[in-house]
């Protein structure tokens, strides 16, 4: 059977992996997805939250950090670089293969800064610094503190992941924001072609939200509405290509990429399939089109490489994403209301998983300090 993450780099999409933790690159599995195509790393709050306080994978680090007065968020960022740096390290050789394009490991400034945008732009600066690696992004929110954050990063030549959108507003606010960056660095004298991003979309949680206004509607009589049912998600991410492609062919844009400049692809997040009444792949197979990154969870990988179909599905669904967005919003369903709740609630999951995240770590530096030292426990 072929690899459908090779079957879907021939067809123009990177497969990237929503994922790290200590054990992946101690036992050699994340080297493993590398061999079968994986191309690049993200990560979260969440997911640094569910690592270190889930594991024992960090125990013997942070006891060492412990035993040198570290504060829980020095020792946390610590243990974060240090992952981060050899996800980094083990992706160079793609870095170096795709030509920049791909290889890269993303890192999220912390989400306490997201309506912060000069904190969010020192932050980014400082975390780019440390990981000193040529293949590292940023992650920064789509908030609007955060969008000119974006711009005056890529003018500094930080590589940005942009993470936590939803809405094509937004969208819009953020190819700006990138495209101006980059005239900001050539007019510096900057080097255009050194620089990267993605623009991360939110999937599969639009869906969540939209399923249950319908849902709702269609128990109250409404009738009509199911074949809008697993769609709104779908539709918002093909629109989003659409004005990807916009931008990219723009005189604007192309007078930069003679100069060497990157796209900024659209990334697919969040596409796991909540829904257990919708096939496990879904948010893999129907976003699938040339200069997109996808990202998928472990269960959503495994999925993929066992019973995935690798096919162009992405440009043909735009006309369908148009129509089904123009059903939505004759239903009576504002894409605008429950992107905006979504980003909201995006932002307080992330800064929850941080604060949980710092509690954790307090908790298990207490008690791998008392193993050592059981007079701190008195």
């Amino acid at each position: 059977m072929a690899n459908p993450i090779l079957e879907t780099q021939k067809l123009g999409q990177s497969i990237w992996y929503d994922n790290v933790r200590r054990g992946l690159l101690t036992s050699g599995e994340l080297a493993e997805l590398v061999k079968a195509g994986v191309t690049g790393l993200t990560s979260n709050p969440t997911i640094f939250e569910k690592a270190i306080s889930g594991s024992s994978d960090y125990d013997e680090a942070l006891l060492a950090l412990a035993l040198e007065g570290r504060s829980s968020e020095e020792a946390f960022e610590r243990m974060a670089l240090e992952d981060i740096r050899a996800v980094a390290d083990l992706l160079r050789p793609v870095y170096h293969a795709t030509n920049g394009v791909d290889g890269y490991a993303s890192l999220e400034v912390s989400p306490t800064l997201a309506h912060d945008t000069e904190g969010t732009v020192i932050e980014a600066l400082r975390l780019f610094a440390e990981l000193g690696r040529p293949n590292v992004m940023i992650k920064v929110p789509a908030t609007a503190e955060g969008i000119p954050a974006i711009e005056q990063l890529i003018g500094q030549a930080v590589n940005i992941n942009v993470t936590l959108l939803f809405h094509l507003d937004a969208y819009r606010r953020v190819r700006e924001a990138y495209t101006a960056g980059l005239e900001h660095l050539v007019a510096a004298g900057g080097d255009p072609s050194k620089v990267a991003s993605v623009a991360s979309f939110i999937v599969s949680r639009v869906d969540t939200v939209v399923d249950a206004l319908l849902e709702s509607k269609i128990q109250n009589g409404e009738s009509g509405l199911e074949h809008l049912l697993g769609k709104a998600a779908i539709a918002n991410a093909a629109l989003a290509y659409r004005d990807f492609r916009e931008t990219v062919a723009s005189d604007r844009f192309s007078s930069l990429q003679a100069k060497g400049a990157q796209a900024q692809r659209p990334l697919w997040a969040s596409t796991g399939t909540k829904n257990p009444a919708y096939s496990d792949v879904l948010y893999i197979e129907t976003l699938i089109g040339p200069d997109t990154v996808n990202t998928m969870p472990p269960a959503t990988l495994t999925s993929f490489l066992d019973h995935g179909n690798a096919k162009p599905t992405l440009a043909d669904s735009i006309e369908e994403a148009e129509t089904i967005m123009a059903d939505l919003d004759a239903s009576g369903v504002s894409i605008t209301e429950v992107t905006n709740k979504l980003l909201v609630d995006g932002v307080n999951a992330f800064a929850d998983s941080f604060n949980t995240l710092m509690a954790n770590v307090e908790e298990k530096k207490a008690r791998l300090l008392a193993k050592v030292r059981p007079e701190v426990l008195k």
